[in-house]
């Protein structure tokens, strides 16, 4: 009941404020299908390539993927704290906490291979449980498959696999005397070797990424502003929880599930002294220490406080939700806010206007191809059939592919991550409309003779760095573009 109440909650909201930035690149790389993608694995797009051929392209149809993900998290919520010996009460609690917490809520309100993790993530550790509690050959091929499905998801699985190994090495090195703990690394790594295969061809595309989004775009954050981001992203009042599972973990059944809350701690060392880790790059590990905690609260001898703590947890789950879910329109969003103290964010080096990177994702992508076919009208004719449109980066592009082709306009080429590894696509750049900001025009002026501001953007509630950009028309290329396609990538 917890799973489909879940999938139905996110039901009335799945338009939300429209197509998220990722969404429109995700769409760009499912018609491109290929065994890798410089910033992310096969498995994500893979999927969203069957969505497409199956459901379409609308923001509806990618939607109901993150929303079904999100409710299969909370199913694995409630069969964890069953599997830890939890009761009714607490698998209730497991899944309530699982569907509110407000990263949970964000991650699934937007295609993108951040909410499989969820469940994979969650399947994962459910099988680690189960392993570590009878040391069945079920469930280590069970847990096998699930790291193996992560890895081909997203490269963070990489921690949960190291994790998990290292609170095997420090409490439980029985296990790793046996065949069955290796058999599994063994599988889970196999799974990837396709991608590694596509790294191999390409020239470790994803490591320059890494390089990039590294220095460029990631943040610093200290290791007490990283601890706080668990708490906020989780949600505050749920802190206590998670805090619970942590030490039932470490003492339930003698000890024999002390690899789970190692692993955890594990990763959050490693994230935190990295300096620029996000919070959210653990929020997938918190579903068994959500129904950890709950079998823990279940477990109190006041039973009082079992229904506090839920009607506490829904009521502050149900508070925050407006925060991560674009439930409200969006001028009592900002009033909502405001009423709550909380000011626009992000966890990149980037400006925020008057909505959150989150919201203001989905915002302003009309309004860039509107610019873009303006911009495409003032071409002379004959220009028009040989003319490029150039993006500064992949949403842009993603928009142009999918929302330009009922405005007449060709495909886009963009140096951003996967468009820059699909090269100029027949572009020869005799004439190119590029959307950059103006701080880049000098970029065009050592690569044309003529270039000619033509439209703002003008997005209005968008990404403020989105909402200064023009769009120049660019003719008499000084090199071609061929040649001047390497100078061009920009893989963060």
């Amino acid at each position: 009941m917890g799973a489909a109440a879940t999938a139905l909650m996110h039901l009335p909201f799945l338009r939300g404020y429209g197509y998220f930035r990722d969404e429109l690149y995700y769409l760009a790389c499912a018609r491109e299908l290929d065994f890798g993608y410089v910033d992310h694995p096969p498995l994500s797009i893979a999927l969203l390539w069957l969505v497409r051929r199956t459901l379409g392209e609308s923001v509806v149809a990618l939607r109901w993927v993150p929303a079904l993900a999100h409710a299969l998290t909370v199913a694995i919520a409630a069969c964890t704290a069953r599997a830890l010996g939890g009761g009714r009460a607490a698998q209730v609690l497991a899944m309530l906490a699982t569907a509110l917490a407000p990263v949970y809520l964000g991650l699934s309100s937007f295609y993108s291979m951040n909410a499989l993790d969820l469940a994979l993530w969650g399947a994962s550790t459910l099988f680690l449980v189960r392993v570590l509690q009878e040391d069945d050959s079920k469930s280590w091929v069970a847990l096998g498959a699930t790291l193996g499905l992560a890895l081909l998801n997203k490269l963070g699985a990489l921690w949960l696999i190291a994790g998990m190994g290292g609170g095997l090495l420090l409490t439980r090195r029985d296990l790793l005397r046996t065949r069955a703990p290796w058999l599994t690394l063994l599988g889970a790594l196999a799974c990837g070797a396709p991608y590694l295969l596509w790294q191999m061809k390409h020239g470790w595309p994803t490591v320059a990424f890494l390089r990039g989004a590294t220095q460029s775009k990631m943040a610093e954050v200290s290791w007490a502003g990283f601890l706080f981001g668990q708490i906020e992203m989780m949600h505050p009042l749920v802190a206590p929880i998670w805090l619970a599972g942590l030490g039932y973990l470490a003492i339930a059944s003698r000890g024999r599930l002390r690899p789970v809350p190692i692993a955890y701690l594990a990763m959050f060392a490693l994230l935190a002294l990295s300096g620029k880790s996000r919070a959210s790059y653990l929020a997938p590990y918190y579903t068994v220490l959500l129904a950890a905690g709950s079998v823990a609260v279940d477990g109190l001898r006041r039973r009082w406080v079992r229904p506090l703590v839920i009607v506490v947890v829904a009521l502050g789950g149900v508070a925050t939700a407006p925060l991560a879910l674009p439930i409200l329109p969006v001028h009592r969003y900002l009033a909502y806010a405001r009423a709550l103290g909380v000011a626009p964010a992000t966890e990149e080096k980037k400006h925020v206007g008057a909505l959150p990177q989150l919201y203001a994702d989905m915002h302003g992508w009309d309004a860039v191809v509107a610019a873009v076919a303006r911009a495409y009208a003032t071409l002379e004719p004959e220009e028009r059939s040989q003319a490029g449109i150039f993006t500064a980066n992949y949403g842009e592009a993603g928009a142009v592919d999918l929302l330009g082709p009922s405005r007449g306009l060709p495909r886009a080429i963009s140096g951003h991550n996967n468009y820059g590894l699909w090269g100029p696509r027949g572009v020869r750049g005799d004439v190119l409309l590029a959307v950059v900001s103006p701080r880049d025009r000098g970029r065009l002026d050592a690569l044309f003779e003529e270039v000619t501001p033509v439209t703002p953007l003008s997005c209005g509630l968008c990404m403020p760095y989105e909402a200064e950009s023009w769009v120049y028309r660019c003719r008499k290329p000084r090199v071609s573009l061929a040649a001047a396609w390497p100078s061009l990538i920009h893989y963060d």
